[in-house]
């Protein structure tokens, strides 16, 4: 299959631990309602499937591709965008956003129950986000998208963005999945002072 360019855009969000479970659904349906707009040709949202760092608090995701930084702009200030901000602000305690472009190998649109695990790295102090970069393409993964974050208002430091896509919770969690996902940790741990692991899934 050939690589398409496309811009990664992952969101994640700590949900208040006091807020009602029907404004937590209100949420959920405001942000899958963005995929509507025609700048989005993938939009997914909803609560995280499990952690897998420490560093990692968050509730809910939200995973989008684009095929252009301009369109990312365009989305950032959209109307319909700007109201489903303004409307879940006050039941979130915690906002993390990172965006990079990325060769994507792999199908642009991810199948709904298909899963994904994101791996954003925070580079140790003086070593440069290409560094990691070039250690990750080094490992030879299937379904891999990574890159650069190049939107630093709400990455808390992380500058490295990474995504292992699988058909499913299944095969993510199998050895195959498992054994690609230990040899980035490896390869990247002299590099990084901390992660944010995330596995999310495709809602159907």
């Amino acid at each position: 299959m050939s690589r398409t360019t496309i811009i990664e855009h992952l969101v994640l969000f700590k949900v208040r631990d006091s807020t009602d479970p029907s404004k937590i659904d209100a949420m959920v349906s405001s942000h899958r309602s963005l995929s509507s707009l025609d700048l989005v040709p993938h939009l997914a949202a909803g609560p995280i499937h499990r952690h897998r760092s420490p560093a990692a608090d968050f509730t809910h995701f939200l995973h989008s591709r684009f095929f252009s930084k301009p369109d990312l702009a365009a989305y950032t200030v959209h109307p319909s965008h700007l109201a489903v901000v303004h409307q879940n602000v006050p039941i979130i305690e915690d906002i993390f956003a990172v965006d990079w472009v990325a060769d994507l190998d792999g199908e642009i649109v991810p199948s709904p129950g298909s899963a994904m695990r994101f791996l954003i790295a925070k580079p140790r102090e003086g070593t440069p986000a290409v560094e990691i970069v070039k250690a990750i393409d080094e490992v030879r993964a299937s379904k891999l998208s990574w890159g650069v974050n190049f939107s630093q208002g709400r990455a808390k430091g992380y500058e490295v963005g990474l995504l292992l896509g699988f058909s499913g919770v299944e095969e993510m969690e199998g050895v195959d999945g498992e054994e690609e996902f230990v040899a980035i940790k490896e390869k990247i741990g002299d590099l990084v002072e901390s992660v944010i692991v995330v596995e999310l899934v495709v809602p159907s």
